[in-house]
């Protein structure tokens, strides 16, 4: 419990008088930290707050990198700058020792504020002293952690850019034909047969890595710290970083195992709209950025590059490339969707070199004054051409149907007819794709005259739908004909539950494995929706434990 001279051991506070002194001795919160333990994270919410006892040291994650600003001392605050720009909290306090901390909310800080105004000048000089040396972080020039040389179009320095990209790594990437390149890039010059090159920032050199091998480069985790968790995620897509989130926060021992990055599918979406509490709209890969930090800072742990290769659906052991083998008290599938393939001539030669399934808002800023075409009528489509129309001379979508009205969503819709280099052939499929190195050109077919047309092309972004892959899933798992898991009452439909409980909503037909997000059978495919999915299934498997924990002998 606070106290006055607790209070009046903070500077800020001594020229207060005594009615507003009782009143947030009344009205505060005592904050007793342990280390480690945030008083507040990057982001969270205004507030004021000072160091009564310990260590507080101000951290802020920077390029996936987690950079320490600073340190705040007995009789020191902090929350100012918030308070003063009406923001979140740009970086995160966290005790560095045993600590304690009073936290002043933000209506009963603006009460003491106009009661005491000679406290509201303090604390604007103050903000506008801490800005400053916010101002001196933002001018410094950023570094890369990674520097990556190749030829223009080769499909291996595309993945590998845009894995980095993904998992949040900073990188310089230099062409093979780039003018600046013998000024950028140390003795010798890299020549084609090594590529692609990485340079790390410590001077480390490495030829023609994998992404695993880069990932252990980069301190990425890759192999589980322990021989059994409680929950075992396959998939880090909304669905599964979700499940890490809930899971983590509520003392489950939880591992996520995603062969590529977080974020899934979603984290390939430019922009999603329609996202509650992001009226300005989100991106897929910020969105994946934020609940990755999350998870991570709640215990879960996350590896990248991994493939899961089977299930027992009796021991619930989870086998991984390479023969390394999780086991787990549950799991959870989450593996979502894989967008669906094209067989047009030509395209699986240019994949990487000009042809692309989805879109990353990394690739935007590549196609500068370019032509680019996508292919489908869905929401991601639609997001996509608006966020590249931004950067692009002129988008077109090329949609099979007669319009656009029956697939999209109406705000995309309006914001397509705001967008003067943004075109749509309806009645129109594309028929072939041409270039040697890369793509130059591609054929679209007429529906309406059967006429084909050849039209130069920088870009093709493919935005078709989705297919469930889960033909690796033991048969135990039952799906239905286009391999969508069935959970819950549908298990019980297709008569394949034998247990003589009811599977809970999110179970599948072997007790204790779960599925949650786009690879559920389900008609409902919103990023929403498998984040509700994803922190739901942690209630059932906490009543799968609890049961299992009754009937052990």
């Amino acid at each position: 419990m606070l106290t006055i001279d607790d209070i009046l051991t903070v500077p800020l506070f001594s020229s207060l008088g005594a009615a507003e002194l009782g009143r947030l001795a009344q009205t505060s919160a005592d904050i007793h930290l342990l280390a480690g333990e945030f008083a507040v994270p990057e982001g969270g919410e205004r507030a004021l707050f000072a160091v009564l006892a310990g260590k507080m040291e101000v951290v802020k994650t920077i390029d996936g990198i987690e950079r320490r600003l600073g340190w705040r001392v007995p009789g020191t605050i902090f929350g100012e700058v918030p308070l003063a720009l009406g923001t979140p909290f740009p970086g995160g306090y966290r005790a560095s020792e045993p600590s304690r901390v009073m936290r002043v909310d933000m209506r009963q800080y603006y009460t003491i504020a106009a009661m005491a105004p000679e406290f509201s000048m303090k604390m604007g000089a103050l903000a506008r002293e801490r800005l400053g040396g916010l101002q001196s972080i933002t001018a410094e020039p950023p570094k890369a952690r990674v520097t990556v040389v190749g030829p223009r179009w080769d499909a291996v320095c595309g993945d590998l850019r845009r894995f980095l990209d993904r998992n949040q790594v900073s990188f310089e990437w230099l062409a093979l034909d780039a003018p600046h390149l013998p000024a950028a890039w140390p003795a010798p010059p890299p020549i084609a047969q090594d590529c692609p090159i990485l340079r790390l920032a410590d001077g480390t050199v490495v030829s023609r890595p994998n992404t695993r091998e880069v990932a252990r480069l980069l301190g990425l985790q890759t192999s589980a710290r322990a021989a059994e968790y409680d929950t075992v995620v396959i998939g880090a897509g909304p669905a599964g970083l979700a499940a890490a989130v809930y899971g983590a926060s509520e003392g489950l021992r939880t591992i996520v195992v995603e062969r590529e990055a977080p974020g899934g599918q979603a984290g390939t979406s430019s922009r999603i709209e329609n996202y509650l509490g992001f009226p300005n709209g989100v991106s897929g890969d910020e969105l994946a950025s934020r609940a990755l930090l999350q998870a991570r800072r709640l215990g879960a742990e996350i590896l990248v590059t991994r493939s899961v290769r089977n299930i027992d659906p009796v021991t619930r052991e989870v086998l991984l490339d390479g023969d390394e083998v999780i086991s787990g008290r549950t799991v959870i599938l989450a593996t979502g969707v894989a967008w669906r393939r094209l067989a047009i001539e030509g395209f699986e030669r240019l994949i990487g070199k000009g042809i692309y399934y989805g879109a990353a808002r990394s690739e935007a800023g590549a196609t500068n004054g370019m032509d680019l075409y996508l292919i489908g009528a869905g929401n991601s489509a639609g997001q996509a051409a608006i966020y590249f129309a931004n950067h692009a001379r002129r988008v077109t979508l090329v949609v099979r149907g007669e319009s656009l009205e029956r697939s999209m969503s109406q705000y995309l819709l309006d914001q397509l007819r705001t967008k003067s280099n943004i075109a749509v052939l309806l009645r129109s499929e594309v028929t072939a794709a041409h270039g040697e190195a890369n793509l130059t050109e591609i054929d679209v077919r007429d529906g309406a005259t059967s006429s084909v047309r050849r039209v130069a092309c920088n870009g093709l972004f493919v935005f078709i739908g989705a297919d469930a892959e889960t033909d690796w899933l033991p048969a135990a798992i039952s799906r239905d004909a286009r391999g969508y898991v069935l959970t819950g009452d549908d298990v019980v439909k297709a008569g394949v539950w034998s247990q003589p409980r009811d599977p809970y909503l999110l179970e599948t037909s072997v007790p204790g494995v779960f599925a949650s997000g786009d690879v559920r059978l389900s008609p409902v495919k919103r990023v929403a929706a498998a984040v509700g999915e994803g922190s739901m299934v942690i209630a059932f498997i906490h009543q799968f434990l609890q049961q299992a924990g009754r009937q052990a002998p």
